[in-house]
């Protein structure tokens, strides 16, 4: 993408503007977006989509009892009639089924892939939402079909409705109100409070959500993945593990429970000798951040006979790099030369022409092999 260009899908306003004005900092309203905007998959289909157990789906209603929900997968006969008003259909990541969907979500990346989430649906009949409610995220609120009114503020009380299956703020404050049409969107920042109602019914809208790790899960995440790395590295090299704790000087205790302090500061530096590789979080985030959802898989792939004629990553594949490694469905390999300007490319196109596997090492083609054979690219 030519971040300095001016694009319709932002209002006019080049990438690299939007990022620097907008990007978690206010809000934008862009009328036509997406010039002639209908939809990629059509009712029916996203709702045999919500049935299927590989896909995560949500319905959601407001009615004289309350709010319910009910998590999927959705069976097509347990779905109102969209001339029931008020609910709401939610389908997370419609971009790892359906190309035309994939394809829509990749003019968002002007955005770090890392940051990248998914595309969600969310069909409603009329006066159909989700409640008042903030992300701790981006999003992209793309409407599709039919209208939505949006009321949207910089909520300070964050305070929630009790006992509630949603999280829906108790004291919504709005400050503006849209109603979008087919083509329009609107980007909030996080913890940007919103209230999206169907307007007539038979109501889509395209939510492109943005990933926001939380740091103590993610660090969590990273120390387990950097703990599987050094029990790995000892089964490779157990001669590394051959330092024990030693404790000459340790007296006579009157009080034996007591934790010894020299055998916690021998524990501190086991922690920080592992983390003391340069690499250690480096490599753990990478492979974090590019580990598929648990309802990801996929098929075995065919591997040319002859000669690779390009290749290209699967929809359902993550791919990131650094400077010195390349991560893809969270595993790591350390890149360097020819060959690592090569698999950037890859990432960063997500496909590589016959010219470009021309200067491919054998190394590097077999690697392609292997992830063709298990189903992250596809070879022509």
């Amino acid at each position: 993408m030519e971040i300095d260009r001016p694009t319709a899908l932002l209002g006019g306003l080049s990438a690299s503007q939007f990022m620097r004005r907008h990007w978690q900092k206010k809000p934008l309203l862009i009328r036509q977006a997406v010039p002639g905007m209908v939809p990629l998959i059509a009712r029916e289909e996203l709702f045999t989509l919500a049935g299927c157990d590989e896909v995560e789906s949500r319905f959601i209603r407001h009615g004289k009892a309350g709010w319910s929900l009910r998590h999927g997968p959705l069976a097509r006969k347990s779905l109102p009639s969209p001339k029931q008003a008020a609910w709401t259909l939610l389908v997370q990541g419609v971009d790892l089924h359906d190309q035309g969907v994939h394809e829509l979500l990749q003019q968002f990346r002007f955005v770090p892939d890392a940051r990248l989430d998914d595309l969600m649906i969310s069909y409603a009949s009329d006066g159909g939402g989700v409640g008042p409610h903030f992300d701790s995220y981006d999003v992209f609120l793309l409407q599709v079909h039919g209208q939505r009114r949006w009321s949207i503020g910089k909520q300070r009380d964050l305070r929630l409705e009790p006992g509630l299956p949603l999280k829906i703020l108790a004291h919504f404050e709005p400050e503006q109100t849209y109603v979008l049409d087919p083509g329009d969107m609107l980007y909030l920042p996080p913890r940007y409070a919103h209230d999206g109602v169907a307007v007539g019914g038979d109501c889509m809208t395209y939510s492109i959500g943005l990933r926001a790790p939380a740091a103590a899960p993610l660090g969590a995440d990273l120390l387990a993945r950097i703990a599987e790395a050094q029990a790995e590295a000892l089964q490779d090299a157990p001669s590394a593990a051959a330092v024990h704790y030693r404790d000459p000087a340790q007296p006579a205790v009157a009080g034996p429970a007591e934790m010894p302090a020299a055998l916690q500061a021998f524990a501190n530096e086991a922690v920080l000798a592992a983390l003391r590789d340069p690499d250690a979080v480096a490599r753990a985030l990478g492979e974090s951040m590019t580990e598929p959802k648990p309802t990801v898989w996929f098929e075995q792939g065919d591997v040319p006979a002859g000669e690779m004629h390009g290749v290209s990553l699967d929809r359902r594949t993550r791919m990131l790099y650094d400077a010195r490694h390349l991560y893809i469905n969270g595993e790591s390999f350390r890149a360097s030369g020819r060959d690592a300007r090569l698999m950037r490319r890859l990432a960063d196109r997500r496909s590589l022409a016959a010219r470009d596997l021309a200067t491919a090492s054998e190394d590097a083609r077999a690697l392609l092999e292997d992830w063709c054979e298990a189903g992250w690219a596809h070879a022509e």
